[in-house]
């Protein structure tokens, strides 16, 4: 195989291979957001208590799924710089097989103290009576299924790292379908199932995942993007540090938006219970309007990281900035819509009352400022692939702490939710200006210097 064929995103016009590796991920994204979609629907219907359990869990499982998302970012830096450096293929072999087992006892490893310690977690935030109860029986079974969720994604981001679009976002919706499937069934006790409640949640999210697992690793290993070569421990530690050193502050990074949001909704429940109601649909609209930009972000690493180890740099730059263009086109298309429709969109996800003229203003206003979230993403996953993880971070931290954050609460103390709204246009337009600056400082979409290129990377069995 030539190397342009074991490297395809090196070769061909950069906007091709950037949708191509883009524009599947969005089903896969997509499907993951649905299962949360599905699991409050259902789990509504069940009691009040297993609804507000959700509420709990929810930011608190995203916060810890985090380290899934870091470690298949460092995975996908390490393995397509080496890709497009034309690295033999027992060394990408082997650092396939390092990342995995990485993620696997890591994620073994929080798993164990997460299903230790979520009495007390749960209880500090003010989980009591029957939602403790609720929980109780949800996060044990939800702690079993993590090694699964993030063995699975490392595997996707081999995948991807070898410029294979497709496998990633299949596995997911794959994860997601059964999933979906089993969720009516085991949490009302279908078809003699017994009825379940909201453990039964958690078994169908654990059996997608556990499913989808097997599926990836058994592709992986037969296509010979993973496999034993040898001694597999030789050049180990070089396979650890070169994921963790992307792996760890993209799970902070990742970890930053669902904990200052978090504490954004503290902000606003300063103002009522129905601003809260609004904020939460119209922040779950938003996430769905969201997908094709996050898709863009994934797309982008691999794309970045291949051109870079092939030392096609102009590739590399041209890619960043299509796919901040896209963030400015497809922002001006939502803004349109959201501007156009942002009332009778917030009443399908809202009781119709007082939350429906929340949800309402913040949809038609925050929605014309969602290409600066667009670029924030795409500009994190870009300087990730480009062995920037603490810009990454930084611009996250700041985009959060410095300026959404306390802009909140300055603003719903002083004229209430239109204040969070005002924060929050002003979190992504400047986080949007923070994000070209941090791209441009690392060479991404200007010429490089000595000052931000990076030495060349040593990987497993190499010397």
């Amino acid at each position: 195989m030539s190397k342009s064929e074991k490297a395809p995103l090196t070769t061909g016009p950069v906007w091709r291979v950037l949708a191509s590796m883009s524009a599947p991920m969005s089903f896969g994204i997509f499907a993951v957001l649905s299962v949360g979609l599905a699991d409050a629907y259902f789990l509504s219907q069940v009691s009040g208590a297993a609804l507000a359990a959700v509420g709990f869990i929810y930011p608190v499982t995203t916060a810890v799924t985090s380290l899934s998302i870091g470690l298949s970012a460092g995975a996908n830096t390490a393995l397509s710089q080496g890709v497009g450096r034309g690295d033999d293929d027992e060394t990408a072999r082997r650092l396939a097989l390092h990342a995995v087992g990485l993620g696997t006892v890591l994620a073994v490893v929080t798993a164990a103290i997460l299903w230790i310690s979520f009495p007390v977690l749960f209880s500090a935030l003010g989980a009591t009576d029957a939602a403790a109860r609720e929980i109780a029986g949800y996060m044990p079974v939800w702690s079993f299924s993590f090694p699964f969720l993030v063995t699975m994604m490392v595997i996707n981001a081999v995948f991807r790292a070898h410029g294979d679009s497709l496998t990633a976002p299949v596995i997911m919706v794959v994860a997601a379908v059964i999933n979906l499937g089993l969720d009516p069934l085991l949490i009302f006790g279908m078809w003699g199932l017994p009825e379940m409640g909201t453990r039964g949640a958690a078994v169908a999210t654990c059996a997608g995942r556990a499913t989808a697992m097997a599926i990836a690793l058994w592709l992986a290993w037969r296509r010979g993007f993973l496999g034993v070569c040898g001694n597999p421990f030789t050049g180990v530690t070089a396979s650890v540090r070169a994921v963790l050193s992307v792996g760890l502050p993209a799970a902070f990074s990742n970890a930053i938006n669902p904990a200052g949001m978090a504490l954004v909704t503290a902000a606003v429940a300063t103002v009522g219970e129905a601003a809260v109601a609004g904020f939460g649909a119209a922040t779950r609209v938003q996430s769905l309007a969201l997908v094709p930009l996050m898709a863009l972000s994934a797309g982008i690493g691999p794309v970045v990281g291949q051109n870079r180890g092939a030392e096609k740099y102009d590739r590399a730059r041209e890619g960043t900035k299509l796919a901040f263009g896209f963030c400015v086109a497809y922002g001006a298309l939502i803004a349109l819509v959201l501007g156009i429709f942002a009332e009778p969109i917030a009443r399908a996800f809202t009781s119709g009352g007082e939350d429906t003229g929340y949800a309402t203003l913040y949809l038609r206003f925050v929605g014309a400022s969602l290409f600066g979230y667009g670029i924030v993403v795409v500009a994190n996953a870009a300087m990730n692939a480009r062995d920037k993880a603490m810009w990454s971070m930084a611009l996250s931290l700041s985009r959060i702490f410095v300026i959404y954050l306390p802009l909140a609460w300055a603003g719903a103390l002083m004229a209430g939710f239109p204040g969070v709204v005002v924060a929050a246009i002003l979190a992504n337009v400047l986080g949007a200006w923070g994000g070209l600056v941090a791209t441009r400082a690392t060479g991404l979409i200007a010429t490089e210097t000595p000052l931000v290129n990076a030495p060349r990377r040593f990987l497993p069995g190499q010397s």
